[in-house]
């Protein structure tokens, strides 16, 4: 017998997620090629597919089922860039010994865990990122913020993975908080303590009006060299969207070595190879320059301001999938089709174990054509 495909069933106030399955009746260490064949396809289809009851499954199951939407390649998304100390994930991140593709993080101090002996870990936190923090009344009042809205990938050197999968051992006791966006609207999004939140890049592109359709059309993406050290000084607008433009970046002289054919250039959108849809997948924070129609925009600051302009409209609250973890949670998610977000302001008291892993791709994202745009062209 094989797995039912639930799709997500949205809320009123999620009026705009349209993406996101479960599964309630898979046991992913006993996976069929058959099983992966479908389960492949409900990633790409539906986006987030969240495969519950998983607690027994080991890191090398984790491992190998992710590593079958990657076989050629052997290599965790960001390579060893997340080792250098400077770098914003650096302090998010640390492999498992046994099985080193897997990254362990969560919150608190985790003993005898995968053959971690003892390890204090931090769920990240909008204050060492975000230019403005929250007083801590209003943490205390149970608000809190989006960290930063991105997609899994180095940006250099190694292409994005195409799928990320996320295992949820073990959540704090379940408590609710508010999102807010702090950004001159009054939007904000009730959420459980820890959530992971997910926005959709077809639902972006879509929401695009059509001067923006075809402008997005025409550009590049050129990611800044060595992007998580060149942004390490410099902080975020207080959604999690991108970068306030302060000059803080790191220059070129600061940098490591910049070798010219690492640094990496993509379309604005990219095509999901199974529903052939269209999606605007750009991780806001690493972007150096905008490149449309094969001129440099040149400007960081209206790089960022046009980019918030397209991008902003998806994280509305009504787009905003919010995943509610449950302990024995694996989420697999289409990482070149979402972006997602780390939420929630932990105590030190909240214990939280969860396991990543993603494979950096042999193989670019796949552009869109002109033939796959022409619906949405704009009549001179």
């Amino acid at each position: 017998m094989t797995f039912t495909i639930e799709p997500i069933k949205p809320t009123a106030a999620q009026s705009g997620v349209d993406f996101g399955a479960m599964i309630h009746d898979l046991d992913l260490e006993k996976l069929t090629d058959h099983d992966f064949e479908k389960l492949e396809e409900a990633v790409y289809t539906y986006q987030v597919v969240v495969i519950r009851n998983q607690s027994h499954v080991q890191p090398k199951t984790q491992y190998e089922i992710t590593k079958r939407f990657e076989p050629e390649v052997d290599t965790y998304g960001h390579g060893a860039q997340h080792r250098a100390k400077e770098s914003v994930i650096a302090r998010d991140l640390s492999p498992l010994p046994e099985v080193p593709q897997v990254q362990l993080l969560g919150h608190g101090l985790v003993k005898n865990y995968q053959g971690i002996e003892e390890r204090k870990l931090t769920h990240p936190h909008h204050r060492v990122f975000h230019k403005t923090v929250m007083s801590k009344e209003d943490e205390e009042a149970g608000k809190t913020r989006f960290y930063r809205w991105h997609m899994d990938a180095a940006l250099y050197k190694l292409n994005p993975p195409k799928v990320t999968s996320l295992f949820g051992f073990k959540n704090p006791e379940p408590r609710r908080q508010t999102v807010v966006y702090d950004d001159g609207t009054d939007d904000t999004l009730d959420v459980q303590l820890g959530t992971t939140a997910f926005i959709s890049g077809q639902r972006a592109f879509e929401l695009l009006p059509p001067d923006l359709k075809d402008l997005a059309f025409r550009t590049q993406v050129k990611y800044a060299p060595h992007p998580y050290l060149w942004m390490s000084k410099a902080r975020s607008r207080p959604t999690g969207l991108g970068m306030e433009s302060e000059g803080k970046e790191l220059t070129e002289e600061e940098l490591p070595p910049i070798e010219e054919e690492a640094i990496k250039i993509y379309p604005m959108l990219w095509k999901n190879p199974v529903t052939k849809k269209i999606h605007l997948q750009v991780h806001p924070a690493a972007v150096q320059d905008l490149i449309i129609d094969g001129k440099p925009l040149g400007d960081l600051e209206k790089v960022r301001e046009l980019l918030y302009k397209m991008q902003r409209p998806a994280i509305n609250p009504e787009n905003v999938f919010a995943h509610e973890w449950k302990d024995g949670d694996m989420v697999i998610f289409h990482n070149r089709g979402v972006l997602h977000s780390v939420v929630g302001s932990l105590k030190d008291t909240d214990i939280r174990i969860f396991q990543q892993c993603n494979m950096a791709s042999a193989d670019p994202p796949i552009p869109v054509t002109e033939e796959d745009f022409a619906p949405y062209r704009v009549a001179a």
